[in-house]
């Protein structure tokens, strides 16, 4: 089982609101999945990336890969907060 760390979209049409979560690789975008790390509105200005930093190291050490997007924001996240 790959797990991998994520967005799933919550939001309505027109206005997105995502999350970000730990699933399964083969499951669906917003399908089943295993923790809520935290969320991305990317609606406000500047966007608004809550990302809970514990979470994020206990996932990533038990060898949970982030996509490329969650990467990124993960980077923004960082700099925002310091």
């Amino acid at each position: 089982m790959a797990v991998r760390i994520r967005l799933t979209r919550i939001g309505r049409k027109k206005k997105p609101f995502y999350r970000v979560v730990v699933a399964d690789s083969e499951c669906p975008r917003d399908g089943k999945f295993l923790d809520i790390l935290g969320t991305y509105d990317p609606l406000q200005d500047p966007a608004k990336i809550d990302i809970n930093d514990q979470k994020l190291q206990d996932w990533l050490g038990k060898g949970a890969l982030p996509t490329t997007t969650v990467k990124s924001l993960i980077k923004k996240a960082a700099v925002a907060a310091g």
